[in-house]
């Protein structure tokens, strides 16, 4: 399980099944919360601002 203890590579891999950014697993603040979003902002893209354009 090499490349699943990498929580860069774990980020990467949720942005491809389409996991949500906030299913990040890590204390937000750790080292390992950054590098997993990180990782999936490097696949999915910045994370968009869905609550201006719905609603009203």
């Amino acid at each position: 399980m090499n490349s699943d203890s990498d929580p860069f590579e774990q980020g990467q891999r949720a942005a491809r099944q389409h996991i949500p950014a906030e299913a990040n697993p890590y204390r937000d603040g750790s080292e390992e919360h950054a590098l997993w979003a990180a990782g999936h902002e490097k696949v999915a893209g910045p994370p968009r601002e869905a609550n201006e354009n719905e609603g009203g």
